[in-house]
């Protein structure tokens, strides 16, 4: 069975590094065109060239994804420059201090929420008219681990990742009659670079280490890229709904 995805316009957030990077990488190959969304210029930038290197077509668009300007260009960008959206990776994302609750700061918190779930509620929101017009549309949203435990994160960090998964599920069902298929992958740990700033005294990292003993290997982005792909391709058509472990088996420990 094919992709389906050849010519298809896809936006992956975070796109500049990691999982997103290898998201990015994976839709050009199956011949989709992407908007690669980041934070970071000079990331996002590098990877519109390794595409375009390809003979891919994509086109990046910069900014804090939390902040509804930005969530506006990235859709407005897409529907322009490709006549609208096919596919939507929710990937951009933040670790936390792995910090336990009562040490959580209004700061750490907000920002947190802000980055991980209110980013992907912003951009599902501002992409959806333009799939609901066409009868069609495939989210993936980047969970976690911590989406299906208590034990693989700070507090902060955990709720996020839940958030995400409640909203994967409620979208998957409320849009069901209409075209609209929505999926999570729950990466576990992955060689992804990003490091959390950590206190290794404070109450939340000690409580949590004696768990990390079952992560297992260690994943690739392009595992997980490859988990998306499939999620958002024809491949997957009758698939809504789900939150998909690439963790080596953590979720069945």
């Amino acid at each position: 069975m094919t992709t389906g995805l050849d010519g298809r316009s896809v936006i992956v957030t975070g796109a500049g590094s990691g999982i997103g990077r290898a998201a990015a990488l994976a839709f050009a190959a199956e011949g989709a065109r992407v908007l690669v969304a980041d934070l970071n210029e000079e990331g996002a930038r590098a990877v519109v060239e390794e595409i375009e290197k390809t003979g891919g077509t994509a086109l990046a668009v910069t900014g804090d994804l939390s902040e509804q300007a930005v969530v506006d260009r990235v859709a407005q960008t897409a529907v322009e420059r490709f006549g609208g959206v096919d596919v939507l990776v929710n990937n951009a994302g933040i670790m936390d201090r792995m910090s336990a609750l009562a040490d959580v700061s209004d700061a750490e918190w907000e920002r947190v929420l802000r980055v991980n779930l209110t980013a992907p509620f912003l951009l599902t929101r501002a992409v959806l008219p333009h799939m609901l017009a066409a009868g069609r549309g495939a989210v993936v949203n980047t969970a976690s681990e911590a989406g299906l435990r208590g034990s693989a994160a700070g507090a902060a960090y955990t709720a996020s990742k839940h958030g995400v998964v409640g909203l994967t599920k409620n979208l998957a069902v409320m849009y069901r009659g209409q075209g609209i298929r929505a999926n999570a992958i729950a990466p576990g740990g992955t060689a992804t670079g990003m490091v959390p700033d950590v206190d290794g005294e404070a109450h939340g990292p000690r409580a949590l280490g004696p768990y990390f003993g079952n992560v297992g290997r260690i994943s690739t982005p392009e595992e997980q890229a490859a988990a998306i792909v499939f999620l958002a391709s024809d491949a997957a058509s009758n698939i809504s709904g789900v939150v998909l472990p690439v963790d080596n088996g953590w979720s069945a420990v």
